[in-house]
């Protein structure tokens, strides 16, 4: 453990071992319980901003911090990342647009594969190319499913991956995706409806899916209400990602995180 000193307030900041995050997402699946990440597009965020929401955080208890964008314009993912640690212990994970977006400031990387779409590139091929840089990093690797479900708008990731989303009443395509990344080695299964989905993924899917995998699930997209992300982990959700809805209420942070963590079960 590190102690840092930082306008005399003291952080503690947890050196994060080599799969740590991946082990805290399995644990919460076996012991039914259920977690919270805020997802930050450093497009959309300042410094000041992102330490503030990293105060939130914490207050909050908060359990995850994704970071990343599907179009990233902006060249201060860096120092995001360092300002959020600087002020939280919550570990940090790549979410990124592409697997070349790496940072060596987070604890981790969901290395993404769009196993929902058809194009090879988001398959495999920018993996492939992506491979030394992503090793050199030394972070903590979390092979991802990522399924990418209809929330009813044209998304970023739709459009800058060449791919369609399934669509939202496909209940058995979802599962079927999912299990095959589950076959295929993947540590955990990502659905996501994208930034700005009008229709969040519905709760039959997520149990359907939930129902069908052993695989930590993972649900965002449309997540607007505690409600929603209360009902995603009843529905068999194990963390809900919220970004948007935060963006322009910081004051959910709370609400959800207390909705989601009232949903573990009970023995």
């Amino acid at each position: 453990m590190l102690i840092l000193k930082k306008s005399n307030i003291f952080v503690l900041r947890f050196v994060m071992h080599r799969g740590a995050i991946h082990k805290s997402l399995v644990r919460l699946k076996q012991n039914k319980q259920k977690g919270f990440a805020v997802l930050v597009d450093p497009d959309s965020v300042s410094l000041p901003q992102i330490e503030k929401l990293a105060h939130q955080c914490n207050k909050a208890k908060v359990d995850y911090l994704f970071i990343g964008g599907s179009l990233m314009t902006s060249n201060h993912l860096n120092e995001c990342i360092i300002r959020f640690k600087e002020n939280s212990a919550i570990p940090v994970s790549l979410f990124p647009g592409s697997p070349s977006q790496v940072s060596k400031e987070a604890d981790a990387l969901l290395y993404l594969s769009l196993l929902s779409g058809r194009n090879p590139e988001l398959l495999i091929g920018a993996h492939v190319v992506s491979a030394p840089i992503v090793k050199e990093s030394g972070l903590e690797i979390i092979s991802t499913a990522y399924i990418v479900v209809d929330g009813g708008a044209p998304t970023t990731v739709s459009y800058m991956s060449h791919s369609l989303p399934i669509p939202h009443d496909k209940n058995d395509i979802a599962v079927c995706t999912a299990m095959a990344g589950e076959f295929q080695g993947k540590n955990i299964i990502y659905m996501d409806a994208g930034s700005g989905a009008q229709n969040p993924i519905s709760e039959q899917m997520i149990k359907s899916v939930a129902e069908n995998i052993a695989l930590p699930l993972i649900v965002g997209g449309g997540i607007l209400t505690p409600e929603k992300a209360y009902n995603n982990c009843k529905a068999g959700a194990d963390v809900i990602v919220v970004g948007n809805a935060i963006e322009k209420d910081a004051q959910l942070i709370s609400e959800m995180s207390e909705a989601i963590h009232s949903a573990a079960v009970v023995a």
